[in-house]
């Protein structure tokens, strides 16, 4: 073989091992999204097929003949034997072009954690096996001066198009080993807790309003008691693990559990971890319908917390919510309801929304009535609240108490937060999964801002499954008559919603459609010198992204 086929290899194999693992990265990026989760995987690859498979690809596999075609003329034309030289050029230019490029500034960045590195090893082992049979094969069957060009076809058209199937391979190669280290770290987390049984855990699940609930009951209760929380979205089994193993100490009285869940078993899972004595369920609704397939088993998988209550455990529900109001009917030990709806053993009347927070009169059934303010905004961040109060009542704090924690509780990152930059413009921040409630109530916060032109940017509502469409297209209504600017993030996604706002009347002029958000940073500077009020509604997940 000729120095000049050997310098062709090379630089062959190179680039087009530079593009598949830039695939790679991408594929790992979007599995650690997914949560490690082999069925949640297959639903974001079926539902992104354009990012796997782009059209320029798909086509190459047609192209391919028809450029080694136009390389064999060109060597005939210049009666030199260069064909396979200039294949591999048009090769690597057009892989350039059309390959799958990596998310800029990732809202959640790839994190290298030894799980991800030790994927990522057992991947590039596969490559450079499957390229060294391949290779070898060439050899063997066609020559040497054949090796660059053949492996080029194979590498492109072959193993670059079936990328996401080596990938799986990969993890599934790797499953009996993550296993293995999670069950460890599960145990180890389990005799843990096993070792502090004086510690009351609060179990806190639902389709929405975990993680606020969580924050709520947390400052209800931790300036009277010692207590640990689970931080920021922290609701699955290793990550739970992760906490009681790193921060529990043993001194605690509450342990506040978020609990995630996206398919049946996986609250029993986390039950079966830490024992709950309350478990509260907070709404029900079309969560994660892709995993879970329909509202039956999701409230199923959510009563799984109830069904792991002790004889003597307290069941708490937001009886506002049909779903959760009817396990609360079917439950038979110790159980509380709220609402902000109607009477309730902890319910809110006499609501008042106002720019920077809000007023309500809460009653607790056997303490007594009080007059609370909170800088929360929203309705339903009112009945988050209320799911607290009814854990803080039945621990026995005074009606007084309770009334001065409310008055104390800081608004949750990400989650109706107002933000004051000191500019024109005031910020609502509810850039965390939206869903049809929680939009509701932030355009009615928004549409409260009577002096101010209102903005709200959004990608719509995901993870809804059959019903997604037909509330983004309510969405999409409510919205051209809370708003005088709407931008909407994602020209595919937000079809339904276009169609809402468009039918309703809205201005086509103040309507934008953009497919990132430095886009739409650049829509909102030209109303800078107004004063406004701009709503995010909803961060579209990296899995998601149409750029």
């Amino acid at each position: 073989m000729s120095i000049v086929n050997i310098v062709v290899l090379i630089l062959s194999i190179l680039t087009m091992s530079f593009y598949y693992f830039r695939r790679v990265l991408f594929l790992t990026h979007m599995f650690q999204n997914e949560e490690y989760k082999d069925k949640n995987f297959i639903v974001w690859k079926n539902e992104n097929i354009e990012k796997l498979y782009p059209k320029t690809i798909r086509r190459f596999v047609l192209f391919a003949p028809s450029m080694y075609f136009f390389s064999i003329v060109i060597a005939l034309l210049t009666k030199l034997k260069v064909e396979f030289i200039i294949f591999s050029v048009f090769c690597s230019v057009y892989l350039y072009f059309c390959h799958t490029k990596p998310i800029k500034n990732p809202k959640k960045p790839l994190k290298y954690t030894a799980r991800i590195k030790r994927l990522l090893v057992t991947n590039i082992i596969l490559y450079f096996l499957f390229l060294a049979v391949i290779t070898v094969y060439i050899v063997l069957n066609y020559g040497y001066a054949e090796v660059s060009w053949m492996s080029g076809i194979l590498l492109i058209g072959v193993f670059y198009y079936m990328n996401f199937s080596v990938f799986k391979l990969s993890y599934k190669i790797n499953e009996p080993i993550e296993n293995r280290i999670k069950k460890h770290y599960y145990n180890m987390a389990k005799n843990k807790m096993n070792q502090n049984t004086n510690i009351t855990v609060v179990g806190i699940t639902g389709s929405y309003g975990k993680t606020s609930t969580k924050f709520f009951l947390s400052q209800l209760l931790e300036n009277n008691m010692n207590l640990l929380k689970t931080p920021a979205s922290f609701n699955t089994p290793m990550g739970i693990s992760k906490v009681i193993n790193n921060n529990l100490k043993g001194d605690e009285d509450i342990f506040v559990v978020e609990m995630g869940a996206r398919q049946k078993g996986d609250i029993e899972e986390l039950c079966v971890l830490t024992p709950p004595k309350y478990g509260i369920i907070t709404s029900i609704g079309a969560a994660h319908l892709q995993t879970f397939g329909n509202i039956k088993t999701v409230m199923e998988t959510k009563y799984e917390l109830i069904e792991s209550l002790p004889s003597d455990g307290i069941a708490v529900f937001n009886i506002d919510n049909k779903y959760s109001k009817e396990l609360y009917d079917n439950t038979k030990i110790m159980k509380m309801g709220y609402s902000i709806l109607g009477n309730a053993d902890v319910y809110a009347t006499e609501i008042e929304v106002f720019e920077k927070g809000s007023k309500f009169m809460l009653h607790i059934k056997d303490k007594g009535s009080v007059k609370c303010d909170t800088k929360v905004l929203g309705k339903h961040n009112i009945l988050n609240i209320l799911a607290g109060v009814c854990v803080a009542a039945h621990m026995d704090l005074s009606l007084e108490k309770i009334k001065e924690s409310i008055n104390l509780i800081e608004p949750v990152e990400h989650r109706l937060q107002l933000i004051d930059p000191g500019t024109n413009a005031l910020v609502i921040d509810d850039a965390f999964n939206s869903n049809p409630d929680g939009a509701k109530a932030a355009l009615e916060v928004l549409n409260g801002y009577k002096n101010r032109k209102k903005i709200i940017v959004t990608p719509g509502m995901i993870e809804l499954g059959e019903f997604e469409y037909d509330e983004n297209y309510k969405f999409g209504l409510e919205m051209s008559k809370a708003c005088d600017i709407i931008i909407l993030i994602g020209e595919k996604r937000t079809k339904p919603i276009q169609k809402g706002v468009k039918e309703n009347g809205f201005d086509d002029s103040n309507l934008f459609v953009v497919n990132s958000l430095d886009e739409a940073t650049k829509i909102l500077m030209k109303f800078a010198s107004e004063d406004r009020i701009i709503l995010f509604e909803n961060d579209l997940p990296d899995s998601l992204s149409e750029v």
